[in-house]
């Protein structure tokens, strides 16, 4: 899933023998809605968001528009925490069953890359090894340049919420070391590769290196595929555990988008048979924890207040 850049950036794209081929995208793939200080995630999805967690016309004549350039549809939903047990109950889902996972954010204190549009993180799944990703949203996928479009490593993604969506672009990477730079034993630039980061330097604020970002974890994740009784398709659970005690608990399954419409149709009618709530108030996983570490980064950095002379 991938990407886009402002006029004037460039981005790497995969080599042919040993010359690297720089892109430039043109201005307009970015389609950021809403203003600088407000997350971009947010803003993006919040613009196509309908209380009634349904689409009104203009906003499915905008996703029909995105999905003949897509590769792939994720249809997501988060369970209210007041709901959760009764989903584990009703889909028979055992957490020893899930697969262990810890999740890594890289930003600012302040966010800059994520008002930019810019997601970095870094992951290590049990059982499987590390893997990275840096990615941007919203884009323009029609407006994406074929030679990106044709890395491996590269690919454009529709995610969508009752009443909402958001169309993402991600290189992705499968480094190791995710542990050792996350103890600084490992600079986090070489979580990386040499496509990841000309990506990254294509899209991050001037001047913001890798190197210079906060880690913003770990978050332990379980996650577990499963194959509901009367739906043909499988689904995927993630319960994201954060450092204060919170939660995320999240459904999705993915599908082709020439398929996105039937398969909503189909997960929406099996869920609400099966007393899954679909109105409720939907959060996002890497919203949370942007802000979560966000504000723990913030607190640590208040001076403290001198011991009053007695």
């Amino acid at each position: 899933m991938q990407a886009g850049c402002d006029d004037g950036l460039t981005c790497a794209a995969p080599s042919t023998a040993s010359v690297d081929v720089a892109v430039r995208i043109p201005a307009g793939t970015i389609m950021i809605r809403g203003g600088a200080d407000i997350q971009v995630e947010e803003a993006a999805m919040a613009a196509t968001r309908r209380n009634d967690g349904r689409l009104s016309d203009e906003q499915l004549a905008e996703l029909i528009g995105l999905l003949g350039d897509v590769d792939s549809v994720e249809l997501k939903l988060s369970v209210p925490e007041a709901d959760e047990r009764a989903v584990v109950s009703a889909f028979r889902l055992d957490p020893l069953d899930a697969e262990i996972r810890q999740v890594f954010f890289f930003d600012t204190p302040e966010l800059a890359l994520n008002r930019a549009g810019v997601v970095v993180r870094a992951r290590r799944v049990q059982r499987k090894g590390d893997d990275s990703v840096v990615k941007l949203r919203p884009v323009v996928p029609s407006r994406l340049p074929e030679v990106l479009r044709r890395s491996a490593g590269f690919g454009v993604e529709v995610d969508a919420m009752p009443g909402g969506f958001v169309c993402s672009a991600s290189m992705k990477g499968t480094p190791s070391g995710v542990r050792a730079a996350t103890y600084g034993e490992k600079p986090v630039r070489k979580l990386f590769s040499k496509e990841q980061r000309a990506f990254y330097r294509a899209h991050a604020p001037e001047g913001l290196e890798l190197d210079d970002l906060a880690i913003l974890g770990p978050i332990f994740v379980l996650k577990l595929k499963f194959s509901p009784k009367g739906l043909e398709r499988r689904m995927v659970a993630e319960m994201w555990l954060y450092p204060d005690g919170s939660r995320v608990f999240e459904l999705s399954t993915k599908c082709a988008p020439a398929e996105a419409f039937q398969v909503a149709a189909e997960a929406r009618a099996y869920l609400a048979a099966n007393g899954v709530h679909l109105g409720a108030e939907q959060e996002t996983k890497t919203k949370k924890a942007l802000q979560y570490f966000s504000r723990r980064l913030a607190t640590q950095r208040e001076p403290v207040a001198p011991d009053p002379v007695a």
